[in-house]
């Protein structure tokens, strides 16, 4: 018997929708990483980017537990000496909350040649509505 292994020519996507309220932040990240990657597909092929696409909807209200909104810290650098810049969870939600959920899932994904494809299907929203609709996303509990 051979193992199977999926070409580029066989990928079919699938929308998936989820609600950033429903459960925490880490959670919703393996959950959004699993289905970028097509891991619970049993054509799962490592070398093809086999997964679908995620919509997030209500980042806005972003759930996470313990002390982290005040003390998880998000930092950028310039370049320059002295640079470094550092803003708290709760900022940067006020500010964009789709960042806080984009780069909690792409911390899950592999870092290799794929990535930046599998970012690329996920489409975050900050409230409830979203420009997908059409795809009839199927809905994550």
């Amino acid at each position: 018997m051979k193992t199977y292994s999926l070409k580029g020519a066989d990928v079919s996507r699938e929308w998936w929708l989820i609600d950033a309220s429903s459960m925490p932040l880490g959670k919703l990240a393996v959950i959004i990483a699993d289905k970028l990657m097509g891991k619970s597909k049993v054509t799962y092929t490592p070398h093809i980017d086999n997964g679908d696409y995620v919509v997030v909807v209500n980042a806005k209200n972003l759930v996470v537990t313990g002390d982290k909104m005040t003390n998880k810290k998000y930092y950028r650098h310039s370049g320059f000496p002295g640079g470094i810049k550092e803003l708290k969870l709760e900022e940067v939600v006020e500010k964009d909350a789709v960042r806080a959920i984009r780069e909690a899932v792409k911390g899950m994904l592999p870092k290799n040649k794929l990535a930046s494809d599998r970012l690329a299907r996920l489409k975050v929203f900050e409230g409830a509505e979203h420009a997908h609709a059409a795809q009839n996303p199927k809905e994550i509990k």
